[in-house]
């Protein structure tokens, strides 16, 4: 009989905008394969105000105490709002994908360049704009920023250094950050790379990324 792989822990994963759970599947099978119980946690990126949305992050965590996160985009905002609202016992790593911690740019530029800006992008408007303002105490967090610029948000927003086609590099990057690692993936594609995975799967486990196959990664498997 086959021996099975030991549980490594709890990974609640979250969706990005105009996404849902199903999006984070395939994640949550590699991470399933590595020992992790993955499970997907959905919300209403568009129709859902932000309080509701994140009630629901934190009920979950404290569901299952310990809990590690992997969020992608808005999803790792979301993240960041709950660990501020449960217990340090309630938590344990976070990694965000391709999340704006300092706000979100191509978010302003829809705004001001459609008439129907805010009602695309939802409730979750003063989240995006505003970034995460300051990181959870006690808390890891790895962030994981794609360099692959396809996509419109570079045309919204103008962005004058690397970005994955939506978010722009240093829009990742916050203060008291515990690691982070820039990878060759587009924004969607973070969540369909294997290299993203690996990273992950490292920041988990030892609360680090793995710099020595980092930034310099083969572009395998990314979207």
């Amino acid at each position: 009989m086959r021996k099975q792989r030991p549980i490594e822990g709890h990974v609640l994963l979250l969706h990005g905008l105009w996404m849902h759970a199903p999006a984070m599947r395939w994640l949550a099978t590699r991470l399933k394969s590595r020992g992790f119980d993955a499970r997907t946690l959905g919300y209403y990126s568009v129709l859902e105000d932000s309080e509701h949305a994140i009630g629901r992050v934190v009920k979950a965590l404290q569901a299952a105490p310990g809990s590690h996160v992997v969020a992608h985009s808005l999803g790792g905002l979301m993240a960041l709002e709950a660990a501020r609202r449960v217990a340090a016992t309630d938590i344990g790593r976070i990694v965000c994908l391709g999340t704006p911690l300092a706000g979100s740019g191509a978010a302003n530029g829809v705004i001001q360049r459609f008439p129907a800006g805010r009602r695309l992008l939802g409730q979750h408007v003063p989240m995006l704009l505003a970034g995460a303002g300051h990181l959870p105490e006690d808390v890891d967090v790895g962030v994981i920023a794609g360099s692959r610029r396809r996509g419109l948000g570079g045309v919204l927003a103008h962005f004058s250094d690397d970005h994955d086609g939506t978010v722009a590099v240093s829009e990742t990057r916050l203060e008291g950050l515990t690691d982070h690692i820039v990878l060759p993936a587009s924004h969607t594609g973070l969540i369909f790379s294997d290299a993203a995975v690996d990273q992950a799967v490292a920041f988990l486990r030892s609360g680090r990324f793995d710099h020595g196959v980092g930034e310099a990664v083969a572009e395998a498997s990314i979207a």
